[in-house]
């Protein structure tokens, strides 16, 4: 590994994201003293639109594609992304190579004047650009205002503070990561509330050809996290999924099998199919696939073609 000096991380601007990437720096760093890490900050398509709904200007790819490319034309060696940002299809040349170990997988409700979901009052405004939060708390409190939020995690909470929202949702990763709080936080956790595919997850992508990076970089794969990671992609990519629908899928490594919860629903969340699936750890993929076509069968089919015929209308 000493024949590499210098390893290049792309990442985004926003605060997360530059943690994200300081945090691999910093285990690189401490794992080979005589490499010098630099970051290549990128502003991404999703970081410039900001007044417009994920789901209406192309959700996911948003925010790796400016990544992506940089690594295609070698400004950089390695891109440390969050995991639910990054399509269920990759570029052809490049490849997620590692899967560091999770963190918190689950969202949060935050409000500074409301203990939990149940105090919320009728109609109570609550910010969120994900369609699959939307439905799902309007599953639970059809009674719920849910109006879009944009932004990084800071701006997110300063609109909080100032009173523009009476709750909003987040990943608990991100607010763990900042050492970010609120008023009141309340965890948003299966059974009742599923995260998006790869949330809390961290994955390093660069140039499949790059053999020496799979060498350098081994250390820091996380097999439980890769494995639940590689079914609930397999999920989405089955759904041919992203921003523009709420797809949910939750994926848990416990002693020698995995379990995997899917489901997709309607805007409201008056629809809602949800299946589960358990398997062996080597069959991660196979689980995902199976458990996308279950929910197709079941329904989810068609509240996917009602939604997709409704925005191209």
């Amino acid at each position: 590994m000493k024949n590499m000096k210098k390893i290049v991380i792309a990442t985004r601007g926003s605060k997360l994201a530059l943690w994200q990437a300081e945090h691999i720096g910093s285990l690189l760093s401490q794992r080979y003293e005589f490499l010098k890490v630099e970051l290549l900050k990128i502003k991404t398509t999703g970081d410039k639109i900001l007044d417009v709904p994920l789901a209406k200007v192309g959700g996911k790819g948003l925010f790796v594609k400016e990544i992506e490319e940089a690594l295609l034309d070698g400004r950089a060696d390695i891109a440390v992304h969050s995991m639910k940002d990054v399509p269920a299809k990759l570029p052809e040349g490049l490849k997620l190579g590692i899967i560091p170990e999770r963190e918190s997988r689950f969202d949060l409700l935050l409000s500074n004047k409301y203990r939990d979901l149940e105090s919320l009052p009728q109609n109570a405004r609550v910010g969120t650009s994900s369609l699959r939060r939307q439905s799902q708390i309007l599953s639970i409190r059809s009674d719920l205002k849910v109006e879009t939020l944009r932004g990084n995690l800071d701006t997110r909470l300063k609109k909080l503070n100032e009173g523009l929202y009476d709750a909003i949702i987040v990943a608990s990763a991100g607010m763990k990561r900042l050492g970010l709080q609120a008023g009141y936080t309340t965890e948003l956790a299966p059974p009742s509330f599923l995260p998006a595919v790869g949330q809390g997850a961290l994955g390093i992508e660069y140039a499949a050809e790059r053999g020496e990076l799979d060498e350098m970089l081994g250390f820091m794969d996380h097999y439980s996290t890769r494995v639940c990671i590689q079914c609930e992609r397999a999920f989405l990519a089955e759904l041919e999924g992203g921003c523009q629908v709420p797809i949910a899928c939750c994926c848990f490594h416990e002693n020698s099998e995995i379990k995997a919860v899917g489901l997709v629903c309607d805007l409201t969340g008056s629809r809602m199919v949800r299946k589960e699936k358990s398997g062996k750890p080597e069959d991660a993929r196979n689980i995902g696939v199976e458990l996308a076509r279950e929910v197709l069968d079941d329904g989810g089919r068609e509240i996917l073609r009602e939604l997709y015929s409704s925005q191209n209308a």
